[in-house]
C-alpha cells in the first residue's frame, strides 16, 4: 500500500462529523494527515489548524466543505498541486472540478471513508 499524504479540508474534532472519522481512518491506515478546519482542535494526535499553511508533498485533498465554503480555498488547494481532490458527498463543485482539471489534478467524486474501507484509496 502506498502512503498518501492527505489534507482534510473542513476538519472537525466533533466525533459525529465525517471529517473526524476520515482523520481517524486515514491515520489508522498510516496515511500522514494535515487537517484544516474552522476552529483549532485535535483528532487522533492530528492537530487541526485554521490557517492555510504551505505544505509539501500533499497527494490528496479530501473536502468536507460545501461548495460555497470552498471558494476561499481554491488558490490554496490548487497551489498544493495534489494528485487528486476527493469531493465527498455534498461537496460536489463544478467550478472547482473544472479548475482542478485545468491544473492537471484528478477530481474524484467519492467518499473517503468508503474508499478506505474498500481499498480504493
Amino acid at each position: 500500500m502506498s502512503v498518501k499524504k492527505t489534507l482534510v479540508l473542513g476538519a472537525s474534532d466533533n466525533p459525529s462529523r465525517y471529517s473526524y472519522l476520515a482523520i481517524r481512518r486515514l491515520s489508522a491506515h498510516q496515511h500522514p494527515v494535515v487537517a484544516i478546519g474552522r476552529k483549532p482542535g485535535e483528532v487522533s494526535g492530528v492537530p487541526i489548524s485554521t490557517g492555510q499553511q504551505p505544505e509539501e508533498g500533499i497527494d490528496t485533498v479530501t473536502l468536507y466543505l460545501n461548495p460555497q465554503n470552498q471558494k476561499p480555498y481554491y488558490d490554496y488547494i490548487l497551489g498544493l498541486k495534489p494528485k487528486r481532490i476527493i469531493f465527498n458527498p455534498g461537496t460536489e463543485n463544478d467550478e472547482l472540478i473544472a479548475k482542478a482539471k485545468q491544473a492537471g489534478i484528478q477530481p474524484v467524486l467519492g467518499c473517503t471513508l468508503v474508499m478506505l474501507s474498500t481499498g480504493e484509496y
